[in-house]
């Protein structure tokens, strides 16, 4: 069976910083609902657009093709008797974008009073070395395609 819109498919994902810091080693078999339901990145999606199981591909994403450039006004410094305890750097919080859309923001520093916040997603601004090998490809259910995702096995679970 083709990769096509409302097909459930089983892939092997790597991904690999430009500086070769592995992200995600592509041992564990993950499946996603095809066809523009914002499971995967726009371009690995169209590359895998038609292809069948035992298919292997590597991309270079640019990081407006993985999860975007860095956006400065997404960086905070909050006085720390506003921070919440038990939180550490490299931990979220749950915040607010000046548009006042929710934001979850990483604690990237405390330094005297002040807590620097960073809202970006940890890997925006990075170019990625995506690799996949596409395992298996079945229709997919009709609850499946309901919900966005693929169930069961590799799949999210209710």
């Amino acid at each position: 069976m083709k990769i096509d819109k409302d097909t459930a498919v089983t892939i092997r994902l790597s991904v690999v910083e430009s500086n070769g810091k592995v992200i995600q080693n592509g041992k564990t078999p993950m499946a996603y609902l095809h066809g523009g339901y914002d499971n995967l990145f726009p371009k690995l999606e169209a590359a895998l657009q038609g292809q069948e199981a035992g298919f292997k591909a590597t991309l270079d994403l640019a990081p407006e093709d993985a999860f975007g450039v860095r956006d400065e006004s997404l960086l905070r410094t909050i006085s720390k008797k506003d921070f919440p305890p038990g939180v550490k750097v490299g931990g979220s919080l749950q915040g607010y974008t000046d548009a006042g859309e929710e934001q979850v923001f990483t604690v990237l520093k405390i330094k005297g009073d002040q807590v620097m916040l960073d809202g970006n997603h940890p890997l925006a601004g990075k170019s990625l070395r995506v690799g996949v090998e596409v395992l298996g490809v079945r229709a997919a259910t009709a609850e499946e395609i309901t919900h966005g995702h693929v169930h069961g096995e590799h799949g999210h679970h209710h």
